[in-house]
């Protein structure tokens, strides 16, 4: 065979491979060599995550879904409150939570892979005048409703004078507040919103507020699902760069409470 044939084939070959490699390379950082079954740890804290007998939704659970698609991951929620959740993250039992506030005490046992969802006000919920919220200092001589296992704020949650009622879900402490057995709440503003109205609480929003901050994806340091950090926030920049996650807070921020 002359050296010209011999360069046409192999210059065939390498085209051959080129083409079957390029699908791979356009998926680097999207999709993992072997695709996980990931158990996410979820509680119900409409509108961020909605779990009804018949279906598992929310803004957190939808685009979190919109990012393993593009992994190519499978997805197995398992419901608890808020703090048994993370204590079952510490101990591995599930592999991820959505929407955790970062802070130093959680990055001990957990990473913080990707702060993927918006930042939200926290707000203080009140139904009698006299505990409306002015200032920071109007907080002391309250019993204040907050999430067992919940983070708000630094000053707030190192406030050892304050007084704190907790309860697992935020409907718990709205219907605290309406017996009167906490005298305000703090919740996010979406969730505490949504809350009380479909509670058919009246309740009314303080004037002093606390600003957000993002809230992550967080993995277990025992998770599998920790070696692809990288991955999932590929997966998270590629459903930005497509307007999912726009469009999926819009959608939230937008539809009308129940």
């Amino acid at each position: 065979m002359s050296a010209i044939k011999v360069t046409l084939i192999k210059a065939a070959m390498l085209c051959l491979f080129v083409l079957a490699a390029a699908p791979a390379w356009s998926q680097q950082g999207t999709e993992t060599v072997e695709p996980l079954t990931v158990v996410v740890g979820v509680d119900h804290a409409p509108p961020y995550r909605i779990l009804e007998s018949d279906r598992k939704t929310g803004l957190y659970l939808d685009m979190f879904e919109e990012m393993t698609s593009r992994l190519g991951w499978a997805v197995e929620y398992r419901e608890a409150p808020f703090r048994r959740l993370q204590l079952m993250l510490q101990q591995g039992e599930i592999d991820m939570m959505l929407g955790l506030v970062r802070n130093g005490a959680r990055e001990q046992w957990m990473e913080f892979v990707a702060p993927a969802f918006p930042p939200e006000r926290r707000l203080f919920f009140y139904l009698d005048d006299a505990n409306r919220v002015d200032r920071y200092q109007d907080l002391y001589g309250k019993t204040i409703g907050v999430l067992e296992g919940g983070s708000y704020f630094s000053r707030f949650d190192k406030d050892s004078e304050l007084m704190r009622a907790s309860a697992a879900h935020y409907e718990n402490l709205m219907l605290m507040m309406q017996k009167g057995r906490v005298d305000v709440v703090i919740a996010p503003e979406l969730v505490g919103l949504y809350t009380a109205k479909n509670l058919g609480i009246e309740a009314r929003v303080s004037p002093f507020f606390v600003p957000g901050e993002r809230s992550w994806i967080v993995v277990s340091g025992q998770s599998p699902a920790v070696r692809y950090a990288d991955d999932i926030r590929a997966a998270l920049k590629l459903i930005e760069r497509e307007g999912i996650r726009e469009n999926l807070v819009l959608k939230y921020l937008e539809q009308p409470l129940p």
